[in-house]
């Protein structure tokens, strides 16, 4: 008989359940397939005995942890682990020292660094030359986007493996394998089972700590009763980090796409998240200037109006003018023709100098700016028969361009032909005036671009 114990032995009930639930290989961990099977990345590193160091880029409760753990026992390396948040270089010293010695003796070394994106560039770059000869393999963990938070070198030293959030199935796993542990079902109703899963929102851990209060409750108990029993794990996002960029991002391409319901919801996620709904104010009001502009010149009221309705009532009821807002802003017609036009503008600006504006269009209210041709031959545009006079009000030797291209949707729809009257005006082709519609009326019958 085998002395070693079964995955669901129950050896030591003091134990959180998630560490008598830890995995004993690499094929016990679920939910990380892409990189654990053995066509995957890991797998092939397992299989070969040869591993590189590598940095695990996930969400909390994937596995990160355990999955270095098992490489270590797997390829007969030495496992030395390290937080980074609770060590500094002296504690590296000891570890590379130790390295160095079992390199001696023929003994690898693996040193797993959680957290490893909070030690700073000069820790990181202590790393390098041990990982550079070999001493060590190092395995980092982190729950950040490495591309920000780790150097170029040792980046460049290291493969990024991103690990996904546990799904439906994976966290279904996790509570069949914990019921059989604990020798009973979980006094659950169906319904309260999917509750737990979604409560647990990807985290492995965080849901096996949630069955060590749930398997002790009187069965069978429904959603509502789950939700006073446990506390639901809240959602991940750092105001300062990743997530905060990832989900106004979402929210920004939602509304760009037109698609308010997306739009909406990504919203409450960043509310729910703890965001600050001010600075959501400041980026929808950027959106309505930057992403729909002239098409619809009302929205950036909206978004001024919400802002101001939101700091004079403030959270939740303020919250609803902001929603109110994003779904303006995602149903209005888009045009980015003022955005890229005024980026046209600027690099002419910088390429032209400091060329002088027309003498003509100059005031003159001396008599040596007027005997220099000051306001000589400007015409007043109202006083003109159209309205319009043609003068040119670009610098005198530098050609006419056009920066602004207005689309043919909502409100630019009137101003493309109004351009376009005025084009002909100019050189002096008769034309009939297009309509004139007001700045109020941003002309919905325009197709949506």
């Amino acid at each position: 008989m085998s002395e070693t114990p079964s995955l669901f032995d129950v050896d030591d009930t003091s134990r959180p359940l998630a560490d008598r639930l830890r995995p004993r290989t690499l094929q016990e961990v679920v939910g990380q397939d892409h990189l654990l099977a053995a066509d995957a990345p890991i797998g092939r590193m397992v299989d070969t005995q040869r591993l590189v160091s590598m940095v695990l880029w996930g969400p909390p409760g994937c596995g990160k942890t355990t999955i270095a753990r098992l490489l270590a026992k797997q390829t007969d390396l030495a496992f030395e682990p390290l937080s980074a948040t609770f060590s500094g270089v002296a504690d590296l010293r000891k570890v590379f020292s130790a390295a160095q010695r079992r390199r001696e003796v023929g003994q690898g070394t693996m040193l797993f660094v959680d957290e490893i994106h909070r030690f700073n560039r000069a820790q990181q770059d202590s790393f390098l030359p041990y990982v550079e000869d070999g001493t060590i393999v190092l395995v980092g963990a982190t729950t950040e986007n490495p591309s920000f938070e780790l150097n170029g070198a040792l980046l460049s030293r290291s493969q990024v493996l991103v690990l996904k959030r546990l799904d439906d199935a994976a966290l279904s796993t996790l509570i069949t394998r914990a019921e059989a542990l604990l020798g009973q079902p979980l006094p659950l109703t169906g319904q309260a089972r999917q509750a737990l899963i979604a409560m647990a929102d990807g985290d492995g851990r965080y849901l096996l700590n949630m069955i060590e209060q749930v398997h002790a409750l009187p069965a069978p108990v429904g959603p509502a009763a789950l939700a006073a029993a446990v506390q639901k794990r809240a959602p991940l996002y750092d105001k300062s980090q990743e997530g905060h960029y990832n989900l106004i991002s979402a929210l920004h391409k939602s509304m760009r796409g037109s698609d308010p319901d997306a739009a909406v919801y990504w919203l409450a996620r960043m509310l729910d998240g703890g965001e600050d709904p001010l600075f959501i104010a400041r980026r929808l009001t950027r959106f309505a200037t930057e992403d729909i502009g002239m098409a619809d010149p009302n929205a950036v009221q909206q978004t001024l109006a919400a802002w101001d309705v939101y700091e004079r009532l403030g959270s939740p009821e303020g919250e609803l003018a902001i929603a109110q807002a994003v779904v303006y802003l995602a149903t209005a017609p888009k045009s980015i023709g003022v955005y890229r036009g005024f980026n046209k503008a600027r690099a002419a600006a910088k390429r032209t100098g400091s060329l002088m504006p027309p003498a003509s269009i100059l005031n003159a209210p001396t008599r040596l700016m007027k005997d220099l041709g000051y306001g000589d031959g400007y015409q007043y545009d109202p006083d003109t028969e159209t309205g319009f006079s043609g003068a040119n009000y670009f610098p005198d030797g530098m050609p006419r361009e056009t920066f602004y291209e207005p689309t043919t949707g909502g409100y630019e729809r009137a101003i493309t032909e109004r351009l376009r009257h005025w084009a002909q005006l100019r050189n002096g082709d008769s034309a009939t005036p297009p309509p004139n519609p007001t700045h109020t009326d941003p002309s919905p019958k325009g197709p949506l671009t």
